[in-house]
């Protein structure tokens, strides 16, 4: 009798059986998820918590520091950090502490509070701009700015650099398509077409940023000064200041968006690296957590906006929320900017990130994968390329969905959460030598179990 062939297992075995280990560990999350699917649409109260790996997402009971226990009691070291908003740790007693003290006081009053002059000098000199206004997200702070900024310049046009994210921005939602701007596939109810008042570049390109400014009809353009939405794709050399001598150039704005990129220093990637933009916005973690962002403005900009507001008259302006300011969270944002953002807690940050890149780096060359590493401050991720990509197109070349889609199951099984778009990593100053080892060895085995499978 002839003895069946052995099989040489396959990518797709390994997320099987990934999968039902999951579940076999995770009974209460998975029932839970049951649960939830009866009374959220989709199942969860925010569809991005479906965008997990895992068969259903880990239901969290507590965060402390740099880690999360589930409701199953299994404790994962955090590197997702709610994808920035925690980016400082689960749990901050300071932030705990200013939070219950305001809403015991009340939570907001449509009045400023004392808090409110005091952030505004903190974010003035932390940042460098100003003068500033509060949002409730980074995606309403940054339709304020493109606001703002068509009604300063009387110019339609936005321009943003493919493969960009800046929050539920309609704007942003543009994509090169073939070399020419294209509306993202997937988008809900858009009526308008996008691609009319929005133009849309690679990353990297100052020549085709000087042609795209060259009608004269590009009110502002808006970026991150690194790329982290797809991939992370770091700027080259003199590329961002040739955006700020062009933007000038040309009577273009320049927004920077740093919701993510804050991981760089104190003051932000901006003020770190000379630039000088004229709107500047930050949310997620600059409250802690608590739903806030703000953005601030040049003196100049300033006298053009109060300018263009004179211009259009009393009314409605467009811009603006009824939560926008509160009471809670400017006591919140006040307590990260005063007491949590510290150069010390950045210094933390930052030689822990500095020990993951190294580790990775070192596990890359040992085994001879064709991956690479980028970082930006406390920010790591870790490319699917030999060379890190330069461009959201060469980034989706890189990103391989079933390997993305294996590797962090793969961690979550082993105790470890990522942000779960790709790959990104994010170093608290809470975060512990001991978990950063753990989360470059989980790697190191997945990397050994990809060895062993089908090409």
């Amino acid at each position: 009798m002839t003895p069946n062939p052995v099989t040489t297992p396959t990518l797709a075995d390994l997320i099987r059986d990934e999968t039902q280990r999951f579940v076999a560990e995770h009974p209460r999350s998975t029932a839970l998820s049951r649960q939830s699917a009866q009374v959220w649409r989709g199942g969860a109260p925010m569809h991005w918590m479906n965008d997990w790996a895992s068969p259903c997402p880990v239901f969290a009971a507590q965060g402390v520091g740099a880690q999360i226990t589930d409701v199953d009691g299994l404790i994962y070291d955090d590197f997702c950090l709610a994808d920035t908003p925690a980016m400082f740790g689960h749990g901050q007693e300071a932030v705990a502490r200013a939070v219950a003290d305001q809403a015991k006081r009340g939570t907001g009053f449509m009045l400023p509070t004392v808090s409110a002059v005091i952030v505004g000098r903190l974010l003035a000199e932390r940042f460098g701009l100003p003068l500033w206004q509060m949002a409730t997200t980074a995606s309403d702070a940054n339709r304020a700015a493109i606001r703002w900024a068509r009604a300063v310049t009387q110019r339609p046009v936005i321009l943003v650099f493919d493969g960009c994210y800046h929050g539920m921005v309609d704007d942003a939602f543009v994509t090169l398509k073939d070399g020419r701007s294209a509306m993202k596939t997937g988008l809900l109810g858009q009526v308008h077409d996008l691609t009319t008042t929005t133009r849309v570049i690679p990353f990297n390109h100052p020549e085709a940023l000087a042609a795209a400014l060259a009608p004269g009809d590009v009110a502002a353009v808006l970026a991150e000064p690194v790329m982290t939405n797809c991939g992370m794709i770091l700027p080259q050399p003199g590329f961002l200041e040739s955006v700020r001598e062009l933007t000038r150039q040309a009577g273009t704005l320049l927004i920077l968006d740093e919701t993510h990129t804050i991981s760089t220093a104190p003051s932000g990637y901006a003020r770190a690296h000379g630039l000088e933009p004229d709107m500047l916005v930050v949310g997620k973690a600059i409250a802690g957590g608590v739903p806030a962002a703000v953005w601030g403005v040049s003196a100049e900009l300033s006298a053009r906006m109060d300018a263009a507001a004179a211009r259009v008259g009393p009314g409605q302006s467009g811009i603006g929320t009824t939560l926008s300011g509160n009471a809670l969270a400017l006591a919140a944002m006040r307590a990260m900017l005063s007491e949590v953002m510290t150069d010390a807690a950045y210094a933390r940050m930052l030689a822990g990130a500095e020990r993951l890149v190294e580790a990775l780096r070192a596990l890359i060359a040992r085994r001879g994968l064709p991956w690479s590493v980028v970082q930006v401050g406390a920010r790591v991720e870790l490319v699917f390329a030999a060379s890190p990509p330069k461009n959201a197109s060469l980034m989706r070349e890189a990103l391989d969905a079933d390997l993305l889609h294996a590797l962090h199951l793969w961690l979550i099984n082993r105790g470890v959460l990522i942000a779960p778009f790709h790959t990104m990593m994010l170093v608290s100053p809470m975060t512990e030598d001991a978990a950063v080892d753990r989360l470059v060895a989980a790697v190191d085995g997945f990397a050994g179990a990809l060895e062993g499978l089908a090409a």
